[in-house]
């Protein structure tokens, strides 16, 4: 059985196009900023094991990077890369037996401003909506539509439509769960994290997207580099972040309700229906990850 883990789009870059390293412009005028991205992980293997992992920064933001984002092995291995059926680029290798390296490390420009808040959209109607968002309606490995329905529209069927009603979601599930790295476990669904009240921030996003879908908002799963740019210390151990979009108003939004505010930074890295869609690793074999780590800072001139 595979195993999950969860704490840049491997392509030729020779016909993409690489930002300079010098930013540019945001919408607003003012500069851009670099973020360096990367992680390493080790692991141990008693045996040759395949692995699948999802990455490389996701191909919407490509054009953004000031430098390549290759996945580097140690030692050097033979790779392949496919795309899955939600467009997130996946690399293939065979781990040797003994202790194998996986690491990238990127920068690439960004924005620098928050995430954008748009209070008058509006929600679509289910027969009105692309056909292309329904699967983000419907129940997931992580998300129990079914048992949650009842639960959801006690909660939120008197909340504003639309953007309103995503927010009151995020502030519901935002208060309702406790966050801590002590009560990770990957096993975990939305009805879990409901009654367990307990998790980290991918239970605050499941939760929140099994309660958009049942309120009929198609609601998909983000994984990627988040960092704490813009916040005040102190500041946590960094590790992958995930947060949510939602369907309104003809395109798709940003949510957070872990976090519950702006964030500036967010470098998307896969989106899925949920967690089992966008795993960092997949592992087909014994194995023991031995370091992690994972880091996001701004670059700033010397």
């Amino acid at each position: 059985m595979a195993n999950d883990f969860y704490p840049s789009m491997q392509q030729d870059l020779a016909s993409t196009s690489i930002a300079p390293d010098t930013p540019a412009l945001n919408g607003q005028g003012t500069p851009m900023m670099q973020i360096r991205v990367g992680f390493e992980m080790v692991y141990d293997c008693p045996q040759p094991t395949p692995m699948i992992f999802n990455l490389n920064v996701h191909f919407s933001r490509v054009s953004d990077l000031a430098s390549r984002d290759d996945l580097m092995f140690a030692p050097s291995l033979p790779m392949t890369a496919y795309r899955d059926g939600f467009g997130n680029w996946c690399t293939r290798i065979v781990a040797p037996q003994g202790i194998t390296r996986v690491s990238a490390n990127a920068v690439i420009n960004d924005s620098g401003l928050p995430d954008v808040i748009v209070p008058q959209a509006q929600q679509i109607p289910v027969e009105s909506l692309p056909t292309d968002t329904l699967v983000f309606l419907l129940g997931s490995r992580y998300c129990e539509t079914d048992q949650l329905s009842d639960t959801a529209w006690n909660l939120f069927g008197q909340a504003p439509t639309g953007w309103g009603r995503v927010q009151a979601i995020c502030d519901y599930v935002h208060n309702h769960i406790v966050f801590g790295y002590e009560h990770a476990r990957r096993t975990r669904t939305a009805l879990e994290a409901y009654h367990d009240r307990t998790g980290v921030c991918r239970d605050y996003t499941h939760l929140a997207i099994t309660f958009c879908r049942c309120m009929n908002i198609p609601a998909r799963y983000c994984t990627g580099y988040l960092g704490d740019i813009g916040m005040p210390p102190p500041y946590g151990p960094m590790d992958f972040a995930a947060w949510f979009e939602v369907y309104l108003d003809g395109q798709w939004h940003t949510f957070d309700a872990r976090n519950n505010i702006p964030r500036i930074g967010r470098v998307l890295i896969a989106r899925g229906r949920d967690a089992a869609d966008v795993a960092i690793s997949s592992t087909f074999g014994p194995n023991t990850l031995t370091s992690f780590r994972v880091w996001t800072d701004e670059v700033v001139a010397a």
